[in-house]
């Protein structure tokens, strides 16, 4: 899978800033996962980029438009299981099985907690810790649209705790802030 062909593929289908940005996020983060686990980071990072590419444009068949749309690229049926996986329960009955879709089930929910509490934050990205981020992961009312029992059940997918998933997301966060909006500019 072609990065560029990715991106252009997301783009062709989401004309909102956010929902990119959004895609280039989950992107950053499935590639930290991805590194994590010794895997293959620009496989894991397509999977990332494309989850929402039927979003925007069909949210009601949100998972049921993008297996059409992937094959556009020529995306096998590994690459789409694994994108439809991440609306298990939400919206399709395609469970995540393999490490990579468990995380990208996972993330999907939390890269929108944290890029939510970053928006808060003067810094942005810099300097957010896992710490900050469960502080208002307990906080229902803050950024109320987030999934926090998907994120919750992910974890145990992952058989990981969610203070270290959300440590590498936020790191993997943090290398792309400027790619994904959220860099600090603060002027010095």
């Amino acid at each position: 899978m072609e990065r560029e062909a990715a991106y252009e593929l997301l783009k062709r289908y989401n004309k909102t800033e956010a929902l990119v940005n959004h895609g280039k996020a989950v992107e950053a983060v499935m590639r930290g996962f991805a590194k994590h686990y010794g895997e293959d980071e620009n496989y894991w990072g397509c999977v990332g980029l494309l989850h929402d590419v039927d979003y925007e444009m069909w949210p009601k068949e949100h998972c049921l438009k993008a297996p059409e749309l992937l094959k556009e690229i020529g995306a096998d049926d590994a690459f789409i299981h694994a994108v439809c996986s991440h609306g298990w329960k939400l919206c399709v009955d395609i469970e995540p099985k393999l490490q990579m879709e468990k995380v990208l089930y996972t993330i999907d929910e939390l890269t929108g907690l944290i890029n939510a509490t970053a928006l808060m934050r003067p810094t942005k990205m810099d300097g957010m810790n896992a710490k900050s981020v469960k502080k208002k992961f307990k906080n229902s009312k803050f950024a109320a649209g987030v999934n926090r029992e998907v994120i919750n059940e992910g974890a145990v997918l992952m058989d990981m705790e969610l203070a270290d998933i959300m440590n590498i997301a936020i790191a993997a966060m943090q290398s792309a802030a400027k790619d994904i909006g959220l860099e600090n500019i603060e002027e010095e």
